[in-house]
């Protein structure tokens, strides 16, 4: 029970690298766990707390082959409590251990209702299939309680005015305030990144353009900037991506920076200064890899 208020409830694998599963190193009747440990909620009684199970080193799951149709099954890491199932006996059996839970929903992503295991794979295998490949192993693991990490960083413009105009449909990097250094936690998977210029100055003319988030390398989704009015105005741009984090982004800091592009069939053109404020809301997550 106070495992289970330590994990806040969660369950799922403890970090991103744990309990993956693998095809054999030469494909066969069977998969592959990698070491890890999970958190496991027990399901048998209402008043059944939580369970910390570690594996070390890989261990080999065999799985049957399948016959003349296909078959989805489920590897999962169970753990059977003979306090409240079963008969084992903990001094000579394996009370955690890994199981194959066959014939389940090719949706599947959670051990059927009152088993106290997690999910670790789906293995969708075609019909008179012996061998368990790669493409047929999907990873259905979550992380009992991911960490998450969330910073802002900010921006002034205040030196002299910096203005972009047609750029050929080609992006600049744009505005060059616009620009952190980020460091990325050892754990991060995800990126979620906003961005937003508060006064951006619109000038000239009608202009035509798109903004993107770059992190390292990695080019965000586009915001437009489609302005069919004249005169000086202002007005408020929202830039925002999910980025996946390589690995080698990981425990590294890395450039955050805004790019910019014009269509130069419109003459109108883009300027920050002392009136433009800039933010960047930069939170990274953790998830299964």
């Amino acid at each position: 029970m106070m495992l289970r208020d330590l994990a806040q409830g969660g369950e799922g694998i403890s970090d991103g690298p744990d309990l993956k599963v693998r095809p054999l190193p030469t494909p066969g009747a069977g998969v592959v766990v990698d070491e890890g440990s999970g958190i496991i909620r027990g399901r048998a009684a209402l008043w059944q707390g939580s369970y910390s199970a570690y594996n070390i080193g890989q261990e080999t799951v065999a799985v049957s082959p399948t016959g003349a149709t296909p078959r989805s099954d489920l590897i999962v890491l169970r753990v059977t409590d003979p306090e409240y199932e079963g008969g084992l006996d903990p001094a000579k059996d394996k009370i955690n251990t890994f199981q194959v839970i066959p014939a389940v929903s090719p949706t599947a992503t959670a051990p059927p209702s009152g088993i106290t295991g997690i999910a670790l794979a789906r293995l969708d295998i075609p019909a008179k299939t012996g061998t368990i490949t790669a493409g047929m192993i999907t990873d259905v693991r979550r992380v009992a309680n991911p960490r998450r990490a969330r910073t802002l960083y900010t921006a002034f413009p205040n030196g002299s005015p910096s203005q972009l105009r047609q750029t050929d449909n080609k992006y600049a990097d744009w505005p060059a305030s616009a620009r952190w250094m980020v460091p990325v936690p050892a754990w991060a998977t995800t990126a979620i990144v906003v961005v937003t210029i508060a006064g951006l100055r619109i000038d000239g003319a009608n202009a035509f353009g798109a903004l993107q988030t770059v992190l390292g390398t990695h080019q965000g989704e586009d915001t437009l900037i489609d302005d069919d009015q004249k005169d000086v105005r202002r007005t408020t741009t929202v830039i925002a991506d999910t980025i996946p984090v390589p690995a080698e982004y990981r425990g590294t800091t890395q450039p955050l920076f805004l790019q910019t592009q014009l269509n130069p069939k419109f003459t109108g053109y883009l300027q920050v200064d002392g009136g433009v404020s800039i933010v960047a809301d930069v939170e990274f997550t953790e998830g299964p890899v």
